[in-house]
């Protein structure tokens, strides 16, 4: 059986033509979060930017919403930059990236992660 860390660096499927719904994206996006490591980063990211967006909301300190950005990005980068070897998929699809995110998240606590990780190409 193959470690997720070795999979990590196995070839990825060449994704040149542009996906046309995001349940075509979304097996894309698993296959280039492999890394546990980095999956935890993205989930850790989320939450924190989620949580810095309620809090500059609810306190009305509206300033704060950029931070949430850095609060989000910046774990999820570091995951695809120093543990999954790979450049995020929200350079090239954005949207489809923000909403592939929450939906790994979901599945995560959802316990169908798992399922899906290993259904994808």
């Amino acid at each position: 059986m193959q470690s997720e860390s070795r999979q990590t660096n196995s070839p990825r499927p060449d994704h040149s033509q542009p996906f046309t719904s995001f349940a075509e994206f979304y097996p894309y996006y698993l296959s280039e979060h492999r890394n546990p490591v980095c999956r935890v980063l993205h989930y850790t990211g989320s939450l924190t930017a989620l949580a810095v967006i309620l809090y500059a909301l609810f306190s009305g300190t509206l300033l704060l919403l950029p931070l949430a950005l850095l609060a989000g990005y910046g774990p999820a980068w570091t995951g695809h930059f120093f543990f999954e070897h790979n450049r995020p998929a929200t350079f090239k699809y954005p949207l489809w990236s923000f909403v592939g995110d929450w939906v790994m998240l979901w599945d995560f606590l959802t316990g169908r992660l798992k399922q899906k990780m290993a259904a994808r190409p």
